[in-house]
């Protein structure tokens, strides 16, 4: 079963299970070592490199990016 399929049964979950799954999922994530949540943030920024690259993904410039960030916090 892929991620996709899970993530589609996972939504139709009361809100009270979502809730519950997503504390679980996240408890186990704390026991992650250093080294696995290093290797997974590299995959993560190979997979946005990726998109990018196949243009499957925008960029912003970074002052856009800030000044979008600032509105939504007044």
């Amino acid at each position: 079963m892929g991620v996709e399929v899970i993530k589609v049964e996972a939504l139709r979950l009361s809100p009270e299970d979502r809730a519950y799954l997503a504390r679980e999922l996240l408890i186990s994530l704390d026991a992650m070592s250093e080294a696995d949540i290093e290797r997974l943030w590299v995959a993560e920024a190979i997979r946005r490199d990726d998109e990018i690259d196949k243009g499957t993904s925008q960029t912003y410039p970074v002052e856009d990016v800030l000044a979008r960030a600032r509105a939504r916090r007044k």
